[in-house]
């Protein structure tokens, strides 16, 4: 059963948090002295408008959410605030169509770092921060920020982090989920303003600092420049971003038990971590000699343009530091491969998450154990831990859905005339929330290009695979609006 007065309240009251967010913006814009501020003011007072009519329209309803409401609210906030996120560059002129508005702000808010932008640098600064402002909230998750900030959901806060979480397998540090947001957002908060330290020690102008370090936390992907982390051609900025995508690509309590907990071995023992650590040694190693063989970089700059890029990719950043299309084409194979895979669960990273890898494999080796011995009874271990069947069998459905969903985007992609590698590259990459593709879609390009149709069905695949299938797929059941 699920109560509709209920979560348009609660889809009202989002708008004023979203509305709040865009203030930042409004305070840019007015520091700068940028005309856009009109259009900000606008922005802002339809959305407070429209949050105000709809928590008035439901007053009086009761605050205790059923799991099908938190599911709806979820997926619907996800959507109503890229609908209204996209108003800063309608109604400033410099996204001219709604389908290219829409698309720039479900890229933000998932993270995926796709732009239709051809000029990101002939953009107000107010306009800029907005696109960054996109990437820190969707980072964490629209509703995860609510819960850590605002308890305006009572009783409800468990259901709606169900729906929301992504990982097979949570964390909590506290019984109470509020309480465990706010540590987590304590985390994200001061990793960004040591990000933000760091980038202009490093040669970052302040502004410059600020933006990147939002997008770098959120593994997120957005520059405040077109091409990217390669125009501030600085080796030092390089080394201090992948540092950064690195650690928002850690699960968030891990460095929360390392820091507050003073337990570093939790880190070193975690089975997700080291397989995460392991991945990026193996692919910077494979990367590193290709282009040491294959260009004219020295050691230190084949060294460091395969691990920034392998730190980009497998994080799902999706900054680029050079153009990597432009490789053999046996080195961003390698890093279409790590586009799968995907940086730990309980991050800010997309796709399938190391995890679910290593319990796959897993999987996979016992399977053949057991045509040895029929009757053996292998379990299935992470972390010395046993993982259930239930969540084995989840982690299969994953699996099986995000295969789908990518071949789906290829039949889409290819239907309206994209060619094969550059029809693949966008599927994946959407799904993943990567950003960059292959192709003509690569690091360095705008996906301004792509027909209108295939923009909204991306826009949906970035919105799936954020939310990881579920929460989003659910929906579309007949069986989920079922009365019983």
């Amino acid at each position: 059963m699920f109560h509709p007065k209920i979560i348009f309240r609660i889809i009202g009251m989002l708008l004023f948090i979203e509305a709040m967010f865009l203030c930042g913006s409004v305070f840019v814009a007015l520091y700068y002295d940028e005309v856009v501020v009109r259009s900000l003011l606008i922005s802002v007072g339809v959305m407070v408008g429209t949050g105000a009519l709809l928590t008035n329209l439901c007053r009086g309803t009761e605050r205790n959410l059923s799991r099908k409401d938190g599911y709806i609210i979820v997926s619907l906030c996800w959507i109503v605030f890229s609908l209204f996120g996209s108003l800063p560059y309608m109604l400033s002129g410099y996204i001219t169509t709604f389908t290219d508005a829409f698309f720039e702000t479900m890229s933000g808010f998932t993270t995926t770092g796709a732009t239709i932008l051809r000029d990101i640098e002939s953009l107000p600064k107010s306009l800029l921060f907005w696109r960054m402002m996109t990437h820190w909230v969707g980072g964490l998750g629209i509703v995860f920020f609510t819960v850590a900030v605002f308890p305006i959901f009572g009783l409800g806060d468990i259901n709606l982090f169900a729906a929301e979480s992504v990982g097979p397998m949570r964390t909590k540090l506290h019984p109470r989920i509020s309480v465990t947001a706010r540590w987590i957002l304590i985390i994200y908060v001061g990793l960004t303003i040591i990000a933000a330290l760091a980038m202009y020690l490093s040669g970052m102008g302040g502004f410059d600092s600020v933006c990147h370090a939002m997008s770098t936390i959120a593994t997120g992907g957005f520059s405040t420049k077109q091409d990217s982390i390669a125009s501030f051609n600085s080796p030092a900025v390089e080394y201090v971003t992948a540092l950064f995508m690195f650690l928002g690509g850690t699960n968030l309590s891990l460095l929360y038990m390392f820091i507050f907990k003073a337990r570093p071995m939790m880190l070193l023992r975690d089975t997700e971590f080291r397989t995460y650590f392991s991945i990026i040694l193996v692919f910077t190693t494979a990367i590193f000699f290709g282009l040491y063989y294959t260009t004219p970089l020295g050691v230190e700059g084949a060294f460091r343009s395969s691990l920034f890029q392998v730190v980009s990719v497998i994080t799902t950043t999706g900054y680029a530091s050079t153009n990597y299309v432009l490789w053999i084409p046996i080195l961003w194979l390698l890093l279409c491969g790590l586009m799968f895979i995907g940086a730990c669960s309980g991050s800010t990273s997309g796709a399938m998450k190391c995890v679910r890898i290593s319990i796959l494999f897993k999987v996979m080796v016992n399977e053949f154990k057991r045509i040895v011995h029929p009757n053996a009874v292998i379990p299935v271990r992470v972390a010395g831990k046993i993982v259930p069947s239930n969540v084995q069998s989840a982690i299969l459905a994953y699996t099986v859905i995000y295969i789908f969903m990518l071949i789906v985007g290829l039949m889409v992609n290819t239907g309206f005339g994209l060619d094969f590698i550059d029809a693949f590259g966008l599927s994946v990459s959407s799904v993943g929330n990567v950003g960059p593709a292959l192709g003509h879609y690569g690091p360095m390009d705008s996906f301004a290009s792509l027909p209108a149709f295939v923009k909204w069905f991306s826009a949906f695949q970035m919105l799936v695979g954020r939310l990881e299938f579920f929460a989003v797929l659910l929906l579309l059941t007949p069986v989920f609006w079922k009365r019983k």
